[in-house]
């Protein structure tokens, strides 16, 4: 079949032209969204009474027997056609002659091509979704067994507090969970059918557009033909919140990096996810973790595409539009991928507990609990910060921690200090201690592994 629009010109396309204005390449993939749109369209037409209810029958079914011969192999799409939406009606007309000429009735491309990647996003949302859930529930499990594993918590890369590691797990396992949240709110915003607007002014035909809707599990109808065709804020919403998720992956690896290093050596990666070098025999790389780092600016730059392209455009559609999906299905593609890997990653690495403890003994990260000791004691915080930043300062210069400074020290920078400081800076109750909601004591964390697996039930 030829170009659906070819009726007013004299020449054949130029094969250049046809070329650079050809969308199959990409577009393909909407296949099956695309022929279950027009089985729901037809259906509508032949309840309608726009066409004969007999025709819509022989179109639905012939439409349904193209889409499983796709599926099996026995019917291989043109690559040479203009777009999917011309290989499928081709195929049909070929197949049905005149009948199957009239599944275009009251239907522009327009909006065809509008409800067929809404139809294909809402499909891709649900897996990035389910993968989500499957990492947060592989943290969960990972935090179950960490609740009591003490580590150094960090600010500016500088060891501040203690905490344990089943904590820090959470705290993505927190992000990834919004994540799903904005997933979920974008694909609410999508979930209205566009078919019926027609090229941008809808039409004179009495279309149930309500049927069709609920034929193809959509929510509502747009309400405004002109927005129906030329919106594409939802590719937008949907690549901002994938960067999202690109952003937190990308944090994530940057300190699975780090903690592989001889520097840190808090994990250790499985080798089925690591590699090694072709001239240092002795390495062992995080490359996949690098790979979703480097990754996350592949997404970023997707989402600059969809919002250059859609920033200067009247309306309605314009030709420009047809840049949204190489970019909204490169953000999910790569997403899946960077998910697909480093779940496993997560799920197989194993955590060096001594190394996360020693680490948490130097540093002075329970110097605030020193202070907050003091304070307890009457003293007014600011006060106790300035004797325990004394302490610390002492500490250093005899090259001493806290726990091994001798009480005389203590008591000629505070009287307040007796021997009850050691067990109050100790970092077992250092972190055990803080049990207030949200924060790093195991009791608390159990209740954040509890509420996190409730949600992604």
């Amino acid at each position: 079949m030829g170009q659906l629009w070819k009726g007013r010109f004299k020449k054949e396309l130029a094969k250049e032209t046809n070329d650079f204005n050809s969308s199959i390449s990409f577009d393909c993939r909407m296949f099956e969204e695309d022929i279950k749109g027009s089985i729901a369209h037809a259906t509508m037409l032949g309840a309608t009474g726009i066409i004969e209810k007999s025709e819509a029958d022989k179109i639905t079914a012939e439409l349904d027997s193209i889409l499983n011969d796709i599926k099996s192999g026995a019917l291989k799409i043109d690559m040479e056609a203009e777009d999917i939406h011309t290989f499928v009606e081709g195929e049909l007309t070929q197949r049905l002659g005149q009948t199957g000429k009239r599944l275009h009735t009251a239907r522009s491309r327009n909006d065809q091509v509008a409800l067929d990647i809404r139809m294909t996003l809402k499909k891709e949302t649900k897996e990035i979704k389910e993968k989500l859930k499957a990492l947060v529930g592989v943290l969960c499990d990972k935090a179950e067994e960490h609740t009591e594993t003490i580590m150094p918590g960090y600010t500016h890369l500088q060891r501040a507090q203690p905490i344990t590691f089943g904590h820090h797990l959470m705290a993505y396992a927190a992000m990834l969970l919004r994540d799903i949240d904005r997933l979920d709110d974008a694909a609410e915003r999508m979930n209205v059918l566009p078919l019926g607007s027609g090229a941008l002014a809808g039409t004179t035909y009495p279309l149930d557009r309500q049927m069709t809707a609920e034929l193809l599990e959509f929510n509502g109808v747009t309400q405004n033909s002109l927005d129906g065709v030329s919106d594409r804020d939802f590719c937008i919403e949907l690549a901002s919140a994938l960067s999202l998720i690109m952003v937190h992956l990308s944090r994530f690896c940057e300190e699975i990096i780090m903690w592989c290093s001889w520097e840190f050596k808090f994990v250790e990666l499985d080798d089925a996810f690591s590699t090694g070098s072709s001239i240092m025999p002795q390495k062992k790389n995080p490359d996949i973790a690098e790979l979703v780092r480097g990754k996350s600016g592949r997404v970023f730059g997707d989402l600059t595409t969809l919002l250059t392209v859609m920033k200067g455009i009247p309306l309605a559609y314009n030709k420009d539009m047809q840049e949204d999906k190489e970019a909204i299905f490169d953000a999910f593609d790569t997403v899946k991928m960077c998910l697909t890997a480093f779940t496993p990653m997560i799920e197989t690495m194993s955590v060096l507990k001594d190394n996360m403890r020693a680490a948490a003994a130097k540093g002075f990260i329970n110097a605030t609990d020193c202070a907050d000791y003091l304070v307890g004691k009457g003293l007014p915080f600011r006060d106790a910060y300035k004797a325990t930043g004394e302490l610390v300062a002492l500490c250093i210069d005899k090259g001493l921690t806290l726990e091994t400074l001798e009480l005389e020290e203590y008591k000629a920078v505070c009287d307040l200090f007796d021997e009850g400081i050691y067990k109050a800076i100790s970092l077992e109750k250092c972190t055990f201690d803080r049990k207030v909601e949200g924060g790093p004591s195991p009791e608390s964390v159990k209740r954040q592994i509890e509420i996190a697996k409730e949600k992604i039930k």
